[in-house]
């Protein structure tokens, strides 16, 4: 049985949205979901972005540095989390 295509595109988007973090995060510059949706293909759902960032910050890449407004106008400067590599990824 395969899988469904949409699953396929959910899977190859977190792979796709994880190694753009990593690789963002060794910059040492701070970065948001912001960046991540600037950066790459819209998501296929809402809940991908924290999902990718959830799986980031929990294999010890990335840390909340803090916290801003979203300049995203459908969020209606909601805070979201500013990011940065974990200490252990800049050393």
């Amino acid at each position: 049985m395969s899988t469904p295509a949409v699953l396929d595109d959910r899977d190859e988007w977190h792979q796709d949205a994880l190694r753009w973090i990593e690789t963002y995060a060794l910059s040492g510059l701070t970065f948001t979901v912001e960046d991540v949706r600037a950066a790459l293909r819209p998501a296929p759902s809402g809940s991908c972005y924290g999902n990718a960032f959830q799986a980031a910050r929990k294999a010890g890449v990335i840390t909340c540095a803090g916290y801003r407004e979203s300049t995203t106008p459908s969020r209606k400067s909601g805070i979201i989390r500013v990011w940065v590599a974990s200490p252990k990824e800049t050393s």
